[in-house]
């Protein structure tokens, strides 16, 4: 690959969880390299959340999703049906979905139940990520490198990087995890979950103190804590952060646009 100009950007689509919210959609976030948008999962609220930000569905060319939890894949069948039938439009361009170790079966499973969520092989195409060991993929102005993440059998992060070098990384679900720690090395900009305050610390996630840790181990440039459960909005999430990581820290908010 060639290096060219850089232009990547983040934007937040949803910082919540599976608990309704008027301020968060359930988990989901964009990414653009240069004219290539990028979906990383896909839970409720995904769609509106598109338009608000001024992006049609037909404009994503990847989805990507960490793990199955109806919280990151819960509007994945319903983003594949509006493909097909959205203001009597359909989908002309390719659509490549990625996911871990059982993806296909993820799949052939929604489809039998919403048969009509099936996409032509010229406009859809699956790929199936290893969830047990490192995988990389190529794709034109940018690779994406997976590893294993502590939260399920098919949970993994993400670490995207442009053609010149610049690397945001999606942690996706995920209690402390070395891998993440690899994955996230030096990255200039590390999206990272943070379910719960400190003292509500549960297995497979997150909180801002072990998220800060991590993020310090991998000597990340900025930190993005996501992924909130109501009770993050009543306890102060940067302070318990700053236990354990000193540098650029956000706390994501939907619609909340990153420019690396």
């Amino acid at each position: 690959m060639t290096a060219e100009n850089s232009r990547f950007s983040v934007t937040i689509l949803g910082s919540g969880t599976c608990v309704p919210s008027l301020k968060r959609s359930s988990s989901a976030l964009m990414m653009e390299i240069r004219d290539t948008k990028l979906l990383f999962d896909c839970g409720s609220g995904t769609m509106r959340r598109l338009l608000e930000a001024g992006t049609l569905i037909f404009d994503i060319s990847f989805i990507f999703l960490s793990h199955f939890h109806p919280d990151h894949s819960g509007e994945f069948a319903s983003f594949l049906f509006s493909n097909k039938y959205a203001d009597g439009n359909y989908r002309q361009t390719l659509l490549t979905a990625a996911a871990g170790s059982g993806f296909s079966e993820f799949y052939n499973t929604l489809k039998t139940a919403y048969p009509w969520i099936e996409q032509g092989p010229d406009v859809f195409r699956l790929i199936e990520l290893s969830a047990t060991e490192p995988d990389l993929r190529e794709f034109g102005d940018f690779t994406v490198e997976t590893l294993p993440v502590e939260h399920n059998k098919e949970s993994i992060a993400y670490r995207i990087s442009d053609l010149q070098g610049k690397t945001a990384v999606y942690s996706g679900d995920t209690d402390f995890s070395a891998n993440l720690i690899t994955l996230a090395k030096d990255a200039d900009l590390f999206i990272c979950e943070s379910a719960l305050p400190d003292d509500m610390k549960v297995r497979g996630h997150l909180t801002p103190c072990l998220a800060g840790e991590i993020a310090t181990l991998a000597n990340v440039r900025k930190l993005v804590l996501t992924h909130f459960y109501p009770q993050c909005d009543q306890a102060d999430i940067e302070k318990q952060c700053r236990k354990t990581y000193s540098g650029p820290l956000v706390l994501a908010e939907d619609l909340m646009r990153i420019t690396l």
